[in-house]
């Protein structure tokens, strides 16, 4: 069965959000298509239909095509613990610990379930339409590639190029990897396309024809920047944009080291009533807070350390003499007890950590990882969600008489005695449109019409739209093979 893969000319040239659009453009077309990428590197995961994780941008393509993540999507998944060393999770299960220098060590062995999974999907569809890591032209990295090259030239898969304009040097980026690549990847290469053109992309005319000239690949288009881009989840924390304070609800959001499955936020962002603030290192807590979240993570006590680094702790303490609110979602709910304990080294050298003492709770890390979707009821407004656990401890105290939520029955969380704390380890819980009205309007936020998913199908449909109008969508999807 046909597949197609998009490569980009460095991180964070748009390659998720074209993959997303064309998957959503070849599913109108009446076509059974998957989204995959052979290997990913995020913190911000999602918890698939058969119990695995896969990163976020793969989660939302799926969506786009009409499809329940899985595993295969994304193979192996990379999360960044500290700055040297990555959990390794391969189709959907934790493989192993390592340091960066140690990991192209790994590589080798990975290819294999690499392969295996996308040899499932092209089985089950009609087409595939693969997502590259980085850019090919880290050839120094090349040596038993699995991300771009390795994978196009072992899957036998055609690469379009994807280069970044807004970003400056295009031009370099196009024929500056060609000049790099080997002859065999670059003979991979079935054309390129420029992507985030700000302006009249026919000011671009000339130096399109001189990519196409210098480099004999096959032009599919300049695509405009797609300005609802921020309506859909975000991968990076860098893409949450903050917006312009406005009257009304002010979240404030902890950017921490290794801040994870951010996108709770996307809902609350585009609440009307609502703004929110990704506050960055550096930044103190503003005083005019209604509610701050400490988001996940993938390093509870290395975070918790970094937040106490930028003094947040003693904005924390001075919100809540305010009257102010604090929710804590998974790590950050661990943060919010009375210590933190890691006696087996699970997130590095065995210790105990004091938390910031705002619940009566404390969590001790284990090596069992729970990873599952839920339904739960939210206690204190009695509205249910559906949510996803993705975490390792256990967290108890007597708060948590005063449950968040309830699952099955059984109670989840903590509350405060005076309902201002918040903790819960379930992540996904404003994407549903009741319970976030519900919790808003406790805190003084009318209720609006604003429905989420409906948002995010739409920006979808009008990703798809953008794309069919300033690219060769058709010529796109014929390249595949």
């Amino acid at each position: 069965m046909p597949a197609l893969m998009i490569q980009g000319t460095g991180s964070n040239v748009g390659k998720s959000m074209l993959v997303a659009g064309l998957c959503r453009a070849a599913k109108r077309r009446g076509l059974s298509v998957a989204p995959f990428k052979p290997q990913n590197m995020s913190n911000n995961a999602a918890v698939t239909v058969d119990g695995g994780e896969i990163g976020r941008a793969q989660a939302l393509q799926a969506l786009a095509c009409g499809l329940e993540p899985v595993t295969d999507m994304n193979p192996v998944l990379l999360k960044p613990e500290t700055d040297v060393g990555s959990h390794v999770v391969v189709q959907g299960r934790h493989k192993a610990t390592v340091r960066a220098r140690d990991y192209a060590a790994l590589k080798p062995s990975l290819m294999a379930p690499v392969l295996e999974s996308f040899t499932r999907l092209k089985t089950a569809h009609d087409l595939v339409i693969v997502e590259g890591a980085g850019s090919p032209a880290e050839v120094n990295l090349r040596a038993g590639d699995i991300a771009n090259m390795g994978f196009a030239v072992a899957a036998n898969v055609p690469v379009v190029l994807a280069g970044d304009i807004d970003r400056g040097g295009v031009i370099a980026q196009m024929i500056g990897t060609q000049a790099v690549l080997p002859p065999a990847d670059a003979a991979t290469v079935a054309g390129f396309l420029i992507n985030k053109f700000r302006g009249d992309p026919r000011l671009f005319d000339d130096g399109y024809d001189l990519i196409a000239a210098r480099t004999g690949w096959q032009g599919f288009g300049v695509l405009p920047w797609f300005p609802d881009a921020w309506k859909l989840p975000a991968e990076d924390a860098l893409d949450i944009a903050t917006a312009p304070r406005a009257v009304g609800l002010h979240v404030v959001c902890l950017c921490f080291s290794r801040i994870a499955n951010f996108d709770d936020l996307d809902p609350l962002s585009q609440e009307p009533g609502v703004s929110v603030t990704m506050l960055r290192a550096g930044q103190p807590i503003p005083g005019d807070a209604d509610l701050v979240i400490l988001p996940g993570s993938k390093s509870t006590r290395g975070d918790l350390a970094f937040l106490r680094a930028q003094g947040w702790d003693i904005d924390l303490a001075a919100h809540v003499r305010r009257g102010g609110r604090v929710l804590g979602i998974c790590g950050g709910y661990q943060m919010l007890g009375q210590s933190v304990s890691d006696p087996a080294g699970i997130e590095g050298p065995p210790g105990n950590m004091p938390g910031l003492g705002l619940l009566d709770v404390t969590t001790v890390m284990a090596p069992e990882k729970r990873l599952t979707r839920v339904q739960a009821e939210h206690v204190g407004s009695g509205q249910a969600f559906q949510g996803y656990e993705i975490h390792i401890g256990q967290t108890n105290g007597p708060d948590c008489i005063r449950p968040f939520a309830r699952i099955d029955g059984k109670d989840e969380g903590a509350v405060s005695a005076d309902g201002r704390i918040m903790g819960s380890y379930l992540h996904g819980l404003f994407r549903h449109d009741d319970f976030r009205r519900a919790f808003l309007a406790e805190l003084g936020v009318a209720p609006s019409g604003f429905a989420y998913d409906v948002s995010v199908e739409t920006t979808l449909d009008a990703l798809a739209d953008h794309l069919e109008t300033h690219l060769d969508v058709a010529g796109l999807l014929a390249v595949a093979r």
